[in-house]
C-alpha cells in the first residue's frame, strides 16, 4: 500500500481542536468535518490538500480530546498518511480504526518542509522525500494492519470478515 502526495507540514502538539474546530462537532458527515479541517491554523488546507498528500507533524499530533472526528475529517480529504515524531496514543488508535495511515519517523519530519514531494510505501515503512533526493525507514505496519487500512479500517475490515466466513 503506497501513497504519495505533497507534504503539509505543522509543529508539535497540533490538538484535535486545531485538526477539525470544536464547534463543527455537531456533524459526524465525513464532507462536512472535512470542509473545516485545520482551518484555524491553516486556512487553505482544506481547499487546497490534493488526495494522497501527507500531514507532517511535529511531537504529540492529535493531542487533546478522544474525538474520531480529527482523523475522519482528514482521511475524508484524501489525506494519504500522516507522518510525525510522534501521536497522541488515542489519535494513533482512532486514525487506525478509520484507516488512516500514520507513521512515526522523526528523521524524516525534520528533514520535510511545506510543499515537497513525499512518497511512502507502508508495507516497506519506507519514506522517500523526492524533493530532496532522501530515503527514511519507519517500522512497517504487517500485514493484519495493511489489510485492516485498505480495508478502510476497524469496522469495514471486521465486517468483510464476518460476511467472508473469517478470511
Amino acid at each position: 500500500m503506497k501513497c504519495q502526495g505533497t507534504a503539509w507540514v505543522y509543529g508539535d502538539h497540533v490538538d484535535t481542536d486545531a485538526i477539525i474546530p470544536a464547534r463543527y462537532l455537531m456533524s459526524s458527515d465525513p464532507d462536512e468535518l472535512a470542509a473545516h479541517c485545520m482551518e484555524d491554523i491553516d486556512t487553505d488546507f482544506s481547499r487546497d490538500v490534493a488526495p494522497g498528500d501527507v500531514v507532517v507533524a511535529g511531537e504529540n499530533f492529535g493531542c487533546g480530546s478522544s474525538r474520531e472526528h480529527a482523523p475522519i475529517a482528514l482521511k475524508a480529504l484524501g489525506v494519504g498518511c500522516v507522518l510525525a515524531k510522534s501521536f497522541a496514543r488515542i489519535f494513533f488508535r482512532n486514525a487506525l480504526n478509520i484507516g488512516l495511515p500514520v507513521l512515526v519517523c522523526r528523521e524524516a519530519v525534520c528533514e520535510a518542509q511545506s510543499g515537497h514531494a513525499l512518497a511512502i510505501d507502508l508495507e516497506r515503512g519506507a519514506i522517500t522525500n523526492r524533493t530532496l533526493r532522501k530515503s527514511y525507514v519507519a517500522e512497517p505496519y504487517p500485514a493484519f494492519m495493511l489489510d485492516l487500512i485498505q480495508a478502510g479500517g476497524l469496522v469495514a475490515f471486521t465486517r468483510r470478515r464476518l460476511t467472508s466466513g473469517g478470511r
